[in-house]
């Protein structure tokens, strides 16, 4: 038996059957390559989901995971730790907001945003106590808890889960029409997602979020864009809001902001958001600890001095140009993307995309299905021109078989 299946098997036999991983071990990594327990070499186009935007083991941020593994590496929210309000400030540069709270992961940092949008509704704009509303989307993914299972429209993550949690709204993604629809004298929030990631890449119309951020200033409806996936330079700006010229009461952060090595997220609000929190109403254990705070500085400073964010923006580009011709296959139907985030979408006579992602592996391309007849690129943000075309070239001939 090969090592491989040595290991699949004891995961199988071990191990909750939640996930369908490809029949791939990994064991090493460098930059966009990765290699497997049998030596054999592969290209990353997943990006742990853009938590790998830096690329694998990038030495700057390996370099401040270990010093600061030797010095500090958790005293939880009850003391003060060096490299947390270094976080905060780049936080507050990069993204124009003014507070910060620093959770672990992305679901974490969205149940936070929830909580915070929900107080605000009370005590700021007088909502009356638990009749607080929020807008959110159908094809929505924001996570996995109970609460945000909640407003999934996603039946496979929401059987079996229930009773839910009430005070949301579903609408029409990319529909201004149905927000405004939706808005009540109850509505705190809209929860949107710039770009759904998980749905398939899914781009909204040209102004949508321009015009939901109207919608939202012009009934004190607050905006919060779930960025876990979109943000840091991924869709070739630090923040995918910043294409749209709006700015967010809240933004939810989490994925890239670990540098690949850690869990680190955090939301982003203006002072009148931020301020509804008081001592021992909300925390975390982990949420800001030295270690992931030194290892986020880390990473914030790498993805500002390799300027990735027009890097993204350019082999994004690139890439697109790349991939036109795979439009002649008889497979493919459509091809979304913005930066280095880009969705190859197949016909549903293709019988899923799977087939093509397990092809590719062989082929030696790391990519994954979504929404089982969506093709994901996303590779780690420090990929070449080169690399790029070599990961094309392989896409191109498994999409023509």
């Amino acid at each position: 038996m090969s090592k491989t299946n040595a290991i699949v098997d004891k995961n199988d036999q071990y191990g909750a059957h939640n996930y369908k991983p490809l029949p791939v071990v990994l064991e090493r990594s460098e930059g966009v390559w990765v290699w497997d327990v049998e030596g054999r070499k592969f290209m990353d186009m997943l990006s742990a989901y853009s938590a790998m935007s830096l690329g694998h083991c990038h030495p700057k941020v390996i370099e401040a995971l270990k010093a600061q593994a030797d010095k500090l590496t958790l005293v939880s929210r009850a003391f003060f730790c060096d490299h947390l309000a270094e976080m905060y400030e780049r936080l507050v540069e990069l993204s124009g907001l003014p507070r910060v709270l620093p959770m672990n992961t992305g679901a974490e940092a969205v149940e936070t945003a929830v909580k915070a949008v929900r107080k605000w509704g009370y005590t700021v704009k007088g909502v009356p106590e638990n009749q607080a509303e929020i807008i959110v989307c159908k094809d929505n993914f924001h996570g996995r808890t109970t609460t945000v299972i909640s407003f999934s429209s996603e039946e496979d993550y929401r059987t079996g889960f229930g009773p839910f949690t009430p005070g949301f709204k579903l609408v029409d993604y990319g529909s201004v029409e149905a927000v405004e629809a939706a808005i009540t004298p109850n509505t705190v929030a809209l929860l949107v997602e710039p770009i759904q990631g998980e749905a398939g890449i899914n781009i909204p119309p040209v102004g949508y979020l321009e015009e939901v951020a109207k919608l939202c200033r012009d009934n004190r409806v607050l905006l919060a864009l779930d960025e876990i996936q979109t943000g840091f330079a991924r869709t070739g700006k630090m923040f995918c809001f910043q294409h749209d010229g709006v700015k967010p009461d809240v933004l939810i952060l989490g994925k890239a902001l670990g540098g690949g090595v850690l869990p680190v997220s955090a939301m982003v609000a203006t002072e009148e958001v931020m301020n509804v929190f008081e001592p021992g109403q909300h925390g975390s254990t982990f949420g800001g600890n030295p270690l992931s705070a030194a290892v986020a500085v880390a990473a914030l400073d790498v993805m500002v001095d390799e300027q990735l964010a027009d890097r993204s923006q350019r082999l994004g580009s690139y890439l697109m140009e790349k991939l036109h011709p795979v439009l002649e296959s008889p497979h493919v139907k459509e091809i979304r993307g913005r930066g280095l985030f880009v969705g190859i979408e197949l016909k549903p006579e293709a019988g899923g995309a799977r087939r093509f992602c397990e092809a590719l592996m062989k082929d030696g391309l790391l990519c994954k299905e979504t929404h089982e007849s969506v093709i994901r690129l996303a590779p780690p943000l420090v990929i070449t021109k080169e690399e790029l075309d070599w990961a094309v070239e392989r896409v191109t001939r498994v999409l023509s078989t």
